[in-house]
């Protein structure tokens, strides 16, 4: 009969049987096992070092490529857009640098600016949505007639483009009789600001991505929002371009990527994700100048640009322009 005793010496003895394994293998293979781990810990550190340097190199390269853009930016851009007026577009994240930056390239380019336009978050409000197609309904003239299938932000878009920009080069720089009565009034409900002369009509608009895209639910609403705005801009001036930098994901707030997607507005707006870039600023200007001649592209890094920039930038627009790209 097995007694407690036998349990006990069982027990002992596998004990004993685990802590001797444990010193014989900590002992055949200490020195294998150390000298493995410093072999990888030198290697990891090696390709990191060179890794590092790689870096340290493209940064070099990449610095060196951006001085000499920004130097000869004058030169590449020179008259491109000389008797143009650009309207700025800022929406909720954008970013001043960017527009400093731009607005920099597009006196260069012999552009005036007519003014900035800023939109609020309250603009981009899903829940305000009646708030918009209120004053649209107050303030549109009798012919202006929206289709069924128009958005709020689609109608809102039409009728600040009516006020700010034109088809028509004669009528560039001059107010809208309407202009002062639509600005002022969405002023006043807090759904934009604006800077400069803005209601002595532009013929071309630049707006500004926010720098992080939307999130959360109402993130794909927002940015299907700045989709209508670039797009009434466009179809009321004679071209917009939105611009920003490239999403390192495809997410559903990323209004170049919702530009992008969508079919017809594709064809019409044209957008730049290189804007923190020098190159990418010479690029909106050759992107205008190809809106002026009737023509869009998706230009940059990111997903869904075509190209890194335009391949025909000399098209002379015709002065007598009456419909938008």
């Amino acid at each position: 009969m097995i007694d407690f005793r036998y349990h006990l010496v069982s027990i002992v003895a596998i004990f004993l049987a685990l802590a001797v394994g444990i010193v014989l293998g900590t002992t055949l293979l200490q020195e294998p096992a150390v000298k493995s781990a410093q072999e990888l810990t030198a290697q990891l550190t090696k390709t990191k070092e060179e890794l590092r340097a790689q870096i340290d190199t493209l940064q070099g390269r990449e610095a060196g490529n951006d001085s000499f853009i920004t130097s000869v930016t004058p030169d590449l851009v020179s008259g491109d857009l000389a008797g143009q007026r650009v309207l700025l577009i800022e929406t909720p994240g954008s970013g001043s640098a960017a527009r400093e930056s731009v607005q920099q390239v597009l006196d260069q380019a012999g552009a005036e600016i007519s003014g900035r336009v800023t939109l609020t978050e309250k603009f981009l409000d899903p829940k305000g949505r009646g708030v918009l197609d209120g004053l649209v309904n107050q303030l549109k003239p009798v012919n202006m007639v929206f289709p069924a299938t128009t958005t709020s932000w689609d109608r809102a878009a039409t009728l600040l483009a009516s006020a700010l920009v034109t088809t028509d080069q004669t009528q560039s720089g001059t107010p809208n009789t309407a202009a002062a009565d639509v600005v002022s009034t969405f002023e006043t409900g807090g759904l934009l600001s604006t800077e400069g002369e803005v209601t002595k009509r532009a013929t071309l608009a630049v707006m500004f991505a926010p720098e992080k895209v939307y999130e959360g639910e109402s993130a794909e609403t927002q940015a299907g929002a700045l989709v209508s705005v670039a797009d009434g801009f466009d179809v009321g001036g004679m071209g917009t371009v939105l611009t920003g930098m490239a999403a390192t994901t495809a997410l559903p707030g990323d209004a170049i990527s919702a530009v992008r997607d969508e079919g017809e507005v594709s064809k019409r707006v044209s957008t730049v994700d290189t804007v923190d870039m020098p190159l990418g600023r010479v690029v909106i200007v050759y992107s205008l100048r190809e809106q002026l001649a009737g023509r869009a592209g998706q230009y940059g890094v990111g997903k869904g640009a075509s190209a890194a920039m335009p391949v025909e930038t000399s098209a002379t627009p015709s002065p007598t322009a009456t419909s938008g790209s």
